[in-house]
């Protein structure tokens, strides 16, 4: 599904990555794990073009992503909820689902308003509500929405959970292990890591812009070095 091979990726003058690898297969849960500024965020704005890579390669499904426009890789199938969720505050909840509505891919079952709704219920209640009145779970709901509107086949969550409410977060983790179950392939970046090892098939932790470990749920849950190291605070 993606794999990333020696990325690197700069802000002017001053590297950010360094050579960073990835890879995961279709259908997985995987997550991009590390204590804030270590490059997390600059990885997934490399993968889908917002910042573009220096060097180095990202494969999705087969297509070399870098050197792209950021929309183009959108419409090979990469969703993305942003961090801060970044909702249009002046549109309804369902105009902000509409604006985003597209097939590119010709999936034979799209998702459209109605199968949204059916997976978020309390969106279909707010759905005349402005974009800037939604609590932050609704928000963040919908921010998932807007992205499954697209008919991705790789959907990708920065900062999942930030600033819920714990009912809310495992509302979130919930709606992502049902994702899963639709075949769509899902990268996520959390802080919250009890939950994240609940879901995930694969863990990619960060540290200054390198990839400095990798492994399954299971080994991370055992590894206590790794996770003091590259996640204590």
């Amino acid at each position: 599904m993606l794999k990333i091979s020696d990325l690197t990726t700069h802000y002017g003058s001053s590297q950010a990555l360094f050579g960073v690898d990835m890879e995961f297969q279709t259908g997985e849960i995987v997550t991009l794990l590390g204590r804030n500024g270590m490059g997390k965020t600059t990885t997934i704005n490399s993968i889908i073009g917002i910042v573009p890579p220096s060097g180095g390669s990202i494969v999705f499904d087969g297509e070399e992503l870098v050197g792209r426009e950021s929309y183009k890789i959108a419409n090979l199938g990469i969703g993305l909820v942003p961090e801060g969720r970044q909702i249009f505050p002046n549109l309804s909840l369902r105009e902000n689902l509409v604006a985003t509505a597209s097939n590119h891919l010709n999936a034979l079952d799209p998702w459209t308003l109605d199968k949204v709704y059916n997976f978020f219920p309390a969106l279909k209640e707010r759905e005349t509500s402005m974009g800037n009145i939604l609590s932050g779970g609704e928000q963040q709901m919908l921010a998932i929405g807007r992205a499954l509107m697209t008919n991705p086949k790789l959907l990708i969550l920065d900062e999942a959970t930030e600033g819920l409410a714990p009912i809310i977060r495992q509302n979130i983790w919930s709606a992502i292990n049902r994702i899963k179950d639709t075949g769509i392939s899902i990268l996520v970046v959390d802080k919250n890591l009890k939950d994240l090892l609940k879901i995930a098939d694969q863990n990619f932790i960060m540290q200054r812009g390198k990839i400095v470990w990798q492994g399954s749920s299971s080994e991370l849950k055992v590894d206590e070095k790794a996770r003091e190291q590259y996640l204590g605070v």
